[in-house]
């Protein structure tokens, strides 16, 4: 698992790379002054947040962790997306490989 964020102090805390480092998640930052590098990163968990979790009361942690898993399944694998032509992100990395492969051959 990879955590990615900017650079802000709460993220570079030793104290919170430690955390990650005790659950075995990567740590991936934005580059310095590059607003670019996080863009993507922003406008998911903004679409995460108001089509899934905005507004939801959740008895557990356990089903509010299940209604993330659940549209990140549906985001990543049946969603599609105009910038990968209208593809959904699997769709786009399967068609990726398939194209190195023959590519390869």
């Amino acid at each position: 698992m990879i955590f990615h964020s900017d650079r802000g102090s709460q993220y570079c805390s030793a104290e919170f790379q430690q955390a990650l480092k005790n659950w075995g998640i990567q740590s991936s930052m934005s580059r310095k002054g590059n607003c670019w590098d996080n863009a993507p990163t922003e406008s998911f968990w903004g679409r995460l947040k108001t089509a899934s979790v905005h507004g939801c009361k959740f008895a557990t942690r356990e089903q509010a962790s299940q209604a993330v898993m659940d549209w990140m399944a549906f985001y990543n694998h049946r969603r599609l997306h105009s910038s990968l032509g209208y593809l959904s992100p699997m769709q786009y990395e399967q068609r990726w490989y398939e194209a190195q492969r023959k590519k390869a051959a």
